[in-house]
Order: structure tokens, then sequence, then C-alpha cells
């Protein structure tokens, strides 16, 4: 009997065993695939295939303290492996005590000073890191953006060009020879939010009544996706965010473009009225006309955006006229309010709309 006791508690070790090493396996896996996964446009946010150097750095610490656990995780699950194995209970010594290493100055000096050493070289390798992203200069041709959190989306503001725009960044490349990076202030203009675009930079948070920063300097042209990172209210989970990274030709004529005024089509005037005789002028803004609202994003240049809602819907005329209608639909909780437009009115609006490239 106490043997096949014996044999069952064995059998339970290895299946926990076997199960820990399946499990670190998938993990290693995992990372693997994501760093192997081609660049594409529109990728899916991956910290193992960092554009930037601020992301390069901490996707090189990333991988440095997963050696050290990995190393530790291999010594323990050794050593607790050669410990069951070695002393496990047998009925010939059930009533003889184990040997106790009680007061033993070696043992308790290497379970203190080896832990002591990890946890300071962990400590300098990453305030290291951090002191070098903080840090850094700002050079001259440096492009500066104000980033403002909003329950739920996001406002970019470029001082230096006149321009607003919202929850798609425009950045340029950042040419090694001849840096161009993107340095961004982050507000926010109700609760806690977190900027997280995980290829080009680390989360930092947006708090309000406090100026964080942060900086970036894509490597390659491409969209990167984001988010917020830090839990802000019902829709913080499509409080998405597009980093679109352009050459230096492209992000110019993006520039020139946003710097225009919006186009005033006869044709929509019906659009334009509703625009301006309804809530929406409260809490959005289209240059040239009455409406100046903050609360919500500025539509002079509406449809050069991809997306709308947060990144919540592609930009389209069907997207465009539900979420008028009913921003639930699209995103439920959201503070966009449902405009109970007649069919008439919201088909002008929607075509008014339009207009704004």
């Amino acid at each position: 009997m106490q043997e096949t006791t014996h044999k069952r508690g064995w059998g339970i070790v290895v299946c926990r065993a076997t199960g820990i090493l399946v499990l670190l396996a998938g993990i290693l896996l995992a990372a693997g695939l994501c760093a192997a996964s081609p660049s594409t446009d529109n990728p899916v946010p991956n910290i193992f295939a960092p554009q930037s150097t601020p992301a390069d750095s901490i996707y090189h610490l990333s991988y440095f303290v997963l050696a050290i656990t990995a190393v530790i995780f291999l010594v323990v699950f050794t050593l607790l492996t050669y410990v069951v194995v070695k002393f496990r209970g047998r009925a010939a010594g059930a009533e003889r005590e184990p040997a106790q290493v009680y007061g033993s100055t070696q043992i308790e000096l290497a379970w203190t000073v080896i832990p002591i050493l990890i946890v300071v070289v962990l400590f300098l390798a990453t305030a290291r890191v951090i002191h070098a992203i903080q840090d850094a200069p700002k050079p001259t041709a440096a492009v500066e953006v104000t980033a403002v959190g909003h329950q739920f989306w996001w406002e970019f503001r470029y001082p230096a060009l006149g321009i607003v725009t919202a929850n798609e960044l425009h950045v340029p490349v950042s040419d090694p020879s001849d840096p161009t990076p993107t340095f961004l202030k982050l507000l926010s203009a109700d609760t806690d939010h977190s900027f997280w675009a995980p290829q080009l930079a680390g989360k930092t948070d947006l708090i309000p009544n406090r100026v964080n920063e942060m900086w970036m300097d894509p490597h390659r042209a491409g969209i990167y996706l984001g988010q917020c990172a830090q839990y802000c209210g019902t829709q913080h989970a499509k409080m998405l965010l597009r980093v679109s990274v352009d050459s230096p030709e492209v992000f110019d004529a993006w520039v020139l473009a946003q710097k225009q005024p919006a186009i005033q089509d006869d044709r929509e005037i019906a659009g334009r009225h509703v625009f301006e005789t309804t809530a929406c002028v409260n809490c959005h803004a289209v240059g040239g006309t009455n409406g100046t609202g903050r609360f919500g994003p500025d539509l002079t240049h509406l449809m050069s955006r991809r997306t709308i809602a947060s990144g919540a819907a592609e930009n389209t005329r069907e997207n465009l006229r539900l979420w008028i209608q009913n921003p639930d639909a699209i995103k439920p909780g959201s503070l966009m309010p449902a405009m109970k437009l007649s069919d008439a009115d919201l088909d002008a609006l929607v075509r008014y709309l339009e207009t704004l490239r």
C-alpha cells in the first residue's frame, strides 16, 4: 500500500514537471514566432520587431532579462528535480528523519548573495536604458508633437506646423546619418491614459496636470499600431492609435495638405448647414465654419484619415453614417452622442463630411 502511494506521488511530480516544461517551450515558441513574423503594412503590434531606437533598446534589455530569468528557472528546476528524485520517500526510511542543514553558512550566503547580485545587475542594466532614452538630446531638426489623451481618442497637435489632427499620428522616417526624431509632449484632458506603440517606443503615461515626454526615431516607413495601455474607462480597449511613418517627401506633402483650409463645396451647403446648426459644433471644429469645439476630434481633414472612432472602424461612408446615427453600434460606451437626425439631414451631413479632405 505504501509503495503504491509513493509511486502515485512520483507520477504526480513527473506530470507537473512535464507540464512546466511544455509551458516553457510554448512561451519560447511564441516569442520566436513573434520575432520571425514579417513586417507588413498595418502590422500586429510586436515588441520583438523594433523599428526605433527606444524600442530597440527595450528589446535588447528584455532579452537580457529573459536570459537571466531562464537561467534561474533552469537551475531551480534542475535542483528541484534532483532533490525530488534523490530524496523521495522510501518505505525503508519512513521512520528516519532526513539530514538537516540548519546553520549552514555556505548555503545561507549563497541564497542571499546570489539574488542580491542578480537584482543589482538587472537594476543597473535597466537604469542604463532608462537614462539613454529619457536623457537623449533633442536635435534642432526634431519634429515636436503634443499628444492629448481624451476619453476615448487621441488628439495630436504640431505647434510649429500649425496642425491639429486626431488618432493617426504622422511622423517622418529618421535617417541615422541625418536624424529626424519625433519628440512628443504627453498631456491628459481627463483621466490617466498611456501612449504605447510597441515597435516604436515604450509605454509612457498621460496624467492630468502633469507633462510627460517621449520620443521615437522610426527607421522604416509604414503603419505601426498602438493603443492606450492604461485602463481609462468603458472604451479603453478601443482607444487605438495609428502611427504613420512617412518618407520625408510624403511627410512634407501631408503637412502641406493639412495646412490647407477645409474645402468649401457649394453643392454640399445643406450638409454644412446641418453641421453648423446642430450639436456637432459643440464638440468638433472645422476650419472656415463656426465649429470650434475641442471636446471631439478636429474634422477639418476628416477624410484624410483611414479610420474613425479612434481606430474602431474604417473611414467609409457606411461607417461614418452609422457612427453619427448610433455610436454605440461601433463603440459602446463612447462619449459621442447619437445625433438623432432625420434620414435626409443625416445623408446631407455625411456627404458634407466626405468633402473634408
